[in-house]
């Protein structure tokens, strides 16, 4: 048998972690003075310590701390300097700011644009989508103030509510927001930037009538769905043309009333024209009523465009189930965060790789295959590749002549 081609001198996690450039660490360390006052954490070190955690799915310091200590000798291949203690990892993670790591995630999405980015959807409609939407991680400690009841015993534990906006082309978050779980969602609608070439898409969860206005007035679109008590004003039914799908019963105009309160405290209402279609899913067999401010677009393009949304939710799925957002490391909010963008970065590392190969592999095996292989110093390119090529090269017998 021919010797293998996979084996390489770097292993898994370090050529993982070879796709963040240095600069970006240190030029997100200058902009947050991150390592200031630090003698040997550095945050460089910090972040190959929590990216360890993401990967090998570590639910608490020791474990990280203890698994690092035995790799004590290798550590150069994957860049690490120092090699945490239990209380090192603990202090960082509570003093050093979190925003670090979300400008490392930030510099990292503009490098690996070109990677995961696709035009395809933006090509057929000539804007960009944007889709909007929240998680809530349920925390071990009252930290954040949560929702819902009260447990028995008198205890509540907290909640993070992380807000995200993805780009329906690229599939990996655009931008991050934390909130403590109470916090209601619509709120966040003011901190979208308006654009006249983009159509943001969130659920009825965010239904704000000045949020519709603001959209309207800087000619910004958005698809959304109408609230069941929703009061309105019907102006005029639109003529369903024979080609439109039919699925769409129903498609008017209609006239909502944004009541905002003046400079001199008086309330100030206004009308707002807006869109609703109504749409039938065959597939879930249920109907769907949709708001939207697109006047000229095909109803049942706005309803395919909504459709769109689903893609948020398998992320948020992809995120808690492929690295440990259950288990958190600190019991404070900043710990919390810094493990939420480890998470995303470790995220944003795997999508490349799996942007990158021509072999196509579920997003969640692949996750596993890196954790099984994370410090063996084999080609991870191109093992994934063809995994089976070595294999594929002996006799069929020749692995019981190895028995004797």
């Amino acid at each position: 048998m021919d010797k293998t081609k996979h084996f390489f001198g770097n292993s898994v996690f370090g050529q993982l972690i070879s796709l963040i450039d240095s600069n970006i660490i240190s030029d997100s360390v200058k902009t947050c003075n991150s390592d200031r006052y630090v003698k040997k954490f550095t945050t460089k070190d910090h972040l190959i310590s929590m990216l360890f955690c993401s990967f090998a799915k570590c639910t608490s310091l020791r474990e990280v701390s203890g698994a690092m200590l035995g790799l004590s000798g290798k550590t150069k291949h994957f860049q690490l300097n120092h090699i945490p203690k239990k209380s090192t990892l603990g202090d960082a993670n509570q003093r050093r700011d979190a925003e670090v790591f979300g400008k490392i995630y930030q510099k990292l999405l503009v490098k690996y644009n070109h990677v995961f980015s696709d035009s395809r959807v933006k090509d057929v409609i000539n804007k960009q989508i944007e889709i909007f939407d929240s998680t809530t991680i349920s925390l071990f400690k009252d930290i954040l103030k949560c929702v819902g009841r009260h447990a028995d015993n008198g205890k509540k534990k907290g909640g993070i509510k992380v807000h995200t906006v993805i780009n329906v082309d690229e599939g990996v978050p655009k931008l991050v927001w934390f909130t403590e779980a109470a916090k209601h969602d619509h709120i966040l609608l003011h901190k979208l930037k308006m654009n006249a070439n983009t159509i943001y898409v969130f659920d009825k969860g965010y239904n704000d009538y000045k949020a519709f206005k603001l959209f309207s007035e800087n000619k910004t679109g958005f698809v959304t769905r109408i609230k069941d008590n929703a009061v309105y004003e019907s102006i005029k039914e639109n003529k369903i043309e024979y080609h439109v799908h039919s699925g769409v019963l129903q498609d008017e105009i209609i006239e909502i009333t944004v009541k905002e309160t003046s400079p001199d405290l008086k309330l100030v209402e206004t009308k707002l024209k807006l869109r609703k279609i109504r749409f039938y899913d065959r597939v879930l067999k249920r109907e769907f009523e949709f708001l939207t401010n697109l006047f000229e677009m095909r109803p049942d393009l706005v309803a395919a465009i909504y459709k769109l949304r689903w893609q948020i939710e398998l992320l948020f799925k992809q995120l808690k189930q492929n690295f440990p957002l259950k288990y958190f490391l600190g019991d404070n909010e900043n710990a919390i965060k810094i493990q939420i963008y480890c998470a995303l970065i470790a995220n944003l590392l795997m999508t490349i790789i799996q942007k990158t190969l021509k072999k196509s592999w579920a997003f969640s095996n692949l996750v596993s295959f890196c954790k099984i292989h994370l410090f063996n110093y084999i080609h991870l390119l191109l093992f994934l590749e063809n995994p089976d090529k070595d294999w594929q090269k002996q006799e069929p017998n020749d692995w019981q002549y190895g028995l004797f």
